[in-house]
């Protein structure tokens, strides 16, 4: 064999050998491709399939309802409407049962002398100050007092707030003061407590929001 042929014969196999390194790379850059492409298909999926839980996760935090059953019950037994009862919860709890450093109990933060009047008028002979972390109780007796107030002021839902946060005997003063003046009563004007003004806003805007995010659930 001359030394031309065996140098020929011999490169056959070093060309083999350049060209199996680089179908490897190739088969290597495929297959992590692959793994790329399922990896981004899974969190895709994952995604679409937990938006709706995530959805609801943030809107429980940002705009809470519980005891929805209560509510409905409580908003048809007193005449109510179902997310103004809901807007108060939001406002004075955020729907935690709670002891504000007032003294205000439960759900709807109703002070224990309240909460006696309530039980007076309303027949609860029963009553005791440990029934206010009851949701059933607590509800029922913020509603009845919301019924009361709204009685009182004639259907007036910024005077009735307005004296569930502040109390009657304030309301009735501005009231009083601004008829004096000859004025038609405005939140904005004439409530003279800035919390008091930010209570009525804040009830009256959570209000909207739950008529419009919640109406199935509060029978609307």
């Amino acid at each position: 064999m001359s030394a031309r042929t065996a140098t020929h014969r011999s490169s056959k196999p070093r060309t083999a050998q350049r060209r199996r390194p680089a179908r490897r790379r190739a088969r290597l850059v495929r297959r992590r491709l692959l793994l790329l492409l399922m990896v981004v298909g899974t969190a895709v999926i994952t995604t679409l399939a937990l938006a709706p839980w995530a959805d609801q996760a943030v809107q429980e935090v940002t705009l809470p309802l519980r005891h929805e059953d209560i509510i409905r019950q409580q908003a048809a037994d007193k005449r109510l409407d179902p997310s103004l009862i809901a807007g108060v919860i939001y406002a004075e709890s955020h729907f935690r049962d709670q002891t504000s450093s007032a003294g205000a109990k439960g759900l709807m933060q109703i002070m224990p002398e309240t909460a006696d009047y309530i039980a007076q008028k309303s027949g609860g002979t029963a009553f005791v100050q440990g029934d206010l972390a009851t949701p059933q109780v607590n509800i029922s007796y913020g509603s009845w007092y919301l019924r009361y107030l709204l009685d009182k002021y004639e259907g007036e839902d910024v005077l009735a707030l307005a004296a569930y946060n502040a109390g009657e005997g304030e309301v009735d003063a501005w009231v009083a003061e601004v008829a004096a003046r000859g004025e038609a009563f405005h939140a904005a004007t004439h409530i003279p407590f800035p919390e008091t003004r930010d209570y009525v806003a804040k009830v009256q805007e959570a209000r909207k929001d739950y008529r419009r995010t919640y109406a199935r659930e509060l029978g609307l």
